[in-house]
């Protein structure tokens, strides 16, 4: 047997149970003895290199994950910037030059054509829309996946790319039960309302998207969090149960934004919260006239005497 062999087997062999002298199995994050329990090692961080496959004669290299928020995948490379070589050594003002140069005709070679840069495009500004608005790596993720179909469908020639990935991810935000209205996105967006309000309809009935329907139920948290004054459990409770019960009953169909700050106005008249229709509705983006109107179904309905 070759010396080089015996320090293979040196290597893969596993330490023995310092208690009982069994056999030590790691799984996952946790060193532990498969005899007796013991937990030898926990947290433990490999510093190492990342390999594909865990045989050790076929180790291969491998890079990020393969993500659909980046138009190629995540398989492109860049050319750092840092201003020195792979040793660390700076790199003359000749080769800085020519760097440049080569990152230059980098970036024009990473599409492939009109459609492939629209895409790169539109991706980038759902990963700026969903930073701006403090969504989840979900919804980028869903909104990009949209996006792609849509191009893939020839929904977006004729109708500006900011529009396509802000309906992009109103549809995704909806389609997770995340509570997110147009408006919003309106305001950091690089188009118009109307324009995010055309295409997502274009989008909805183009691809028979199944986009669930919003109910009062959804917009109960969002507004309380909005208003600016202190909320107790009980309203927040009583806003909740009042937008369950306007959604079961009949002759309750409307705006859910404008029956969920009904909700939440009568639960402050019940627990005598001193709110005003003005500041409810300036936290659900609705007028107090709906406020007051859809008011007076529920208190008729569902109203308690104030403890």
């Amino acid at each position: 047997m070759s010396s080089q062999s015996v320090r293979r087997e040196e290597s893969t062999a596993a330490p023995a149970c310092p208690e009982c002298g069994g056999h030590v199995d790691q799984a996952e994050h946790e060193t532990h003895c498969t005899e007796c329990g013991l937990v030898v090692d926990t947290s433990r961080v490999d510093h190492g290199r990342e390999w594909r496959s865990f045989d050790r004669d076929k180790c291969r290299r491998t890079g990020s994950p393969r993500t659909v928020t980046l138009h190629d995948n995540g398989l492109s490379t860049e050319i750092g910037r840092d201003g020195s070589d792979a040793q660390g050594n700076t790199i003359s003002a000749r080769k800085r030059r020519r760097l440049q140069r080569q990152r230059c005709y980098h970036s024009r070679a990473k599409f492939e054509s009109k459609r492939q840069r629209n895409l790169a495009h539109g991706l980038g500004e759902i990963r700026r829309l969903t930073g701006a608005l403090g969504l989840g790596s979900s919804i980028q993720k869903q909104a990009s996946s949209m996006f792609r179909t849509a191009q893939d469908a020839d929904l977006l020639p004729g109708r500006s790319i900011e529009g396509g990935a802000g309906a992009a991810v109103y549809i995704a935000c909806r389609c997770s039960e995340t509570v997110v209205d147009m408006s919003s996105i309106a305001v950091v967006a690089r188009c118009s309302e109307a324009s995010l309000w055309t295409t997502y309809r274009a989008f909805q009935r183009e691809l028979s998207l199944p986009i669930p329907i919003q109910q009062p139920p959804d917009w109960v948290p969002k507004i309380i969090s909005a208003v600016p004054l202190s909320v107790e459990s009980k309203l927040r409770q009583r806003s909740q149960d009042l937008a369950r019960q306007a959604t079961e009953a009949p002759g309750f169909a409307g705006d859910p934004t404008s029956i969920a700050a009904a909700c939440v106005y009568l639960a402050s008249q019940e627990n005598e919260a001193g709110w005003t229709q003005t500041t409810i509705g300036e936290a659900a983006d609705v007028s107090p006239n709906s406020i007051r109107a859809w008011y007076r179904k529920l208190e008729d309905r569902f109203g308690e005497s104030p403890r």
